[in-house]
Order: C-alpha cells, then sequence, then structure tokens
C-alpha cells in the first residue's frame, strides 16, 4: 500500500474527516523500535549517563531508527518518549528521556523527517487520577482538603500549557495529555468533583493547544462510559485508549461521538503481547472494517506497545492493516 500522504490521513482523522486513501496508523507508546530495527535506541537510564556530545549523537541515531521503523510500519505519526517514566515509583525506568532532550529529539526529528509523520508529544496539563504512591493521600485531601486540590490541577494546567509551548517551537504538531481519569469499574472522581478538578482545566487545555496551532489528544484508560460526553464536549480532537480491558466498546464509542471526535485505538496491547497471530489478524481486520467509515479514526494498540511485544505479533497489526486500511478499495 502507497503510504506517501500518511501525514494528510492523519490530519484529516483528528479534524474528523475521512482520509483520502487510509486509516492512519499511531502508537502513543511504541517500545519496539530496537526489534523493528535491530538497531538500538538511546534512552532512559543509558541516555542519562552519557556526556552532553554523546546526548548528541544518541539523539541523531535515534531519530534515524524512528524514522526507518515509521517508515516500516506505515506510521503516520511518531511520538517522542515521555519523561513520566523517570520518577513515577514503580514505574519502568526503560522509556523516557529527560525534558530537554524530548525537545532536541523533536528538532532533529521534524528536520529529518520530510514532513512525512506527524510528530507528536505529551505535554501534560490535566490532573488524572492518583497513582498507588499516593492514592489514598490525595482522595482523603478531596474531602479534606479541596483548595489543595484546586491549587494542583491549576499548576497541572499552568505547567503544561508550558510545554506545549515548547513543544510546538519544537516542531511538535499534537500533544496530548495523559489524564487516566477511570479505573475498569468507572470514572475516579465524582460528576461535582470532574466539574471542579477536571472539566475546566480540560476546557482550557484543548483551547489553548489549539491557539497555539496543534491537536489536542486526550489519553484516558478505565471505562469512560459515564463521562463520555463531558470529554467529547470539552473541545479536544482525539480521544486514544477505549480500553478493551475496562469493557469499552469502541465501535459503541464510535456510534455516539464519532463525527465529533477522533477515536485511536484500539487493538487490546494484551493480545498484542500473547495472543495468536491469526487472532491479532482477525481482531484488527474488524477493527477497521467496523471503524474505519466516514473517517474519525486512528489505529493503533489500546495502550502501549511493550517492548517484550514480539515484532512478529505487530507486523500481523501492520498486514491486516495492508489489506483493509484502505478507503479507495
Amino acid at each position: 500500500m502507497m503510504t506517501k500522504n500518511k501525514k494528510e490521513c492523519m490530519q484529516a482523522a483528528l479534524e474528523c474527516r475521512q482520509p483520502e486513501s487510509f486509516v492512519p496508523i499511531w502508537e502513543l507508546h511504541f517500545h519496539c523500535w530496537n526489534q523493528a530495527s535491530g538497531e538500538h535506541l538511546i534512552i532512559g537510564r543509558e541516555f542519562e549517563g552519557l556526556s552532553p556530545r554523546e546526548r548528541e549523537q544518541a539523539l541523531a541515531v535515534d531519530a534515524e531508527i524512528m524514522i526507518t521503523v515509521a517508515e516500516q510500519l506505515h506510521f503516520a505519526a511518531v511520538t517522542i518518549p515521555d519523561s513520566f517514566w523517570e520518577t513515577a515509583p514503580g514505574m519502568p525506568s526503560y522509556y523516557w528521556l529527560p525534558e530537554e532532550a524530548r525537545y532536541l529529539l523533536a528538532r532533529r526529528l521534524n528536520r529529518i523527517s520530510s514532513s512525512n509523520f506527524m510528530i507528536i508529544a505529551a505535554a501534560g496539563g490535566v490532573m488524572g487520577m492518583p497513582g498507588p504512591e499516593n492514592y489514598v493521600e490525595f482522595s482523603y485531601k478531596l474531602f479534606d482538603a479541596p483548595e489543595e486540590i484546586d491549587e494542583m490541577a491549576r499548576n497541572k494546567l499552568a505547567k503544561g500549557v508550558e510545554r506545549v509551548r515548547k513543544m510546538r517551537d519544537a516542531g511538535v504538531e499534537a500533544v496530548y495529555a495523559a489524564a487516566d481519569l477511570a479505573d475498569n469499574h468507572g470514572p475516579y472522581y465524582s460528576p461535582k468533583q470532574m466539574d471542579r478538578y477536571v472539566n475546566p482545566y480540560l476546557h482550557q487545555w484543548a483551547a489553548c493547544v489549539k491557539e497555539m496551532g496543534l491537536y489536542a489528544i486526550l489519553h484516558t484508560d478505565g471505562n469512560i462510559n459515564l463521562i463520555l460526553n463531558s470529554l467529547v464536549d470539552s473541545g479536544i480532537q482525539a480521544l486514544q485508549a477505549i480500553d478493551p480491558v475496562a469493557g469499552m466498546d469502541i465501535r459503541k464509542v464510535k456510534s455516539l461521538v464519532g463525527q465529533k471526535v477522533c477515536l485511536c485505538g484500539n487493538v487490546d496491547c494484551g493480545l498484542l503481547f500473547n495472543g495468536s497471530e491469526e487472532a491479532i489478524f482477525a481482531e484488527t481486520r474488524d477493527l477497521l472494517l467496523d471503524c474505519k467509515p466516514g473517517g474519525c479514526f486512528v489505529l493503533g494498540a489500546s495502550n502501549a506497545v511493550h517492548r517484550e511485544t514480539p515484532i512478529e505479533h505487530y507486523l500481523t497489526l501492520t498486514r491486516s492493516w495492508e489489506m483493509f486500511g484502505s478507503y479507495e478499495k
């Protein structure tokens, strides 16, 4: 399948238009660069231990690897590795880059990508549910110290908007806020808490992103059925994950909001990790056939494609896309 207009297809999907040629592919987190390229991406603790000159050389290598693999796997967008993996307790220490290195990598990708890919990066800006390290403390504060939560939400937005500005200046064209708002059972916040701590800031964040000329994407795991409409009405242009593990049905979501917001996902990342190639091919095929009509859809995993995922499994996804992802057939 010809993929010379990948970026245009991504833009069309994010603008809730049907691309002219094919469904774009994009991964929020793709950790399999080494397996796909046979090369070595230098990130995380390894990158941190380098001298300034070595870091510059490493970013040049990283950019070349990412461009090569993006071509191979038909990606319409390339995501800059995040920075939050660095300090989050219990999180993997592999897939992250320091903040300044992320901007430098974005600039380098922008220079050498020949406009074939959209460059996407995390920017933050919206407060999601707490992690396990402070879950109890944060939950108590919602009731005992709500003003502290207000301050946290304001600071989160301010820092996120500043990061969006820096990403834009580095050549990034779309940003996402990774803010898990639900678990498998439903939203973490009550409706009143959503209206106080989340919705106003999500509206402001999306507006700021679009004012800067970028696309605004929200990532959230969990079962978001009860808050779906408020998220869509916030002004975001895309919603990523549509978590199948939490019982989210992307087909139903598309029937409800598919002309208001682009949906990104949602091949089960667990299936990609340990499913059969036959099952991966079939799930990708069915997802494409059901969700590609009318556009407003980007194919990808439901969450991160971890480095333990067999690259042959991901190639099965792309093989299914080659057969069923075209709008021209």
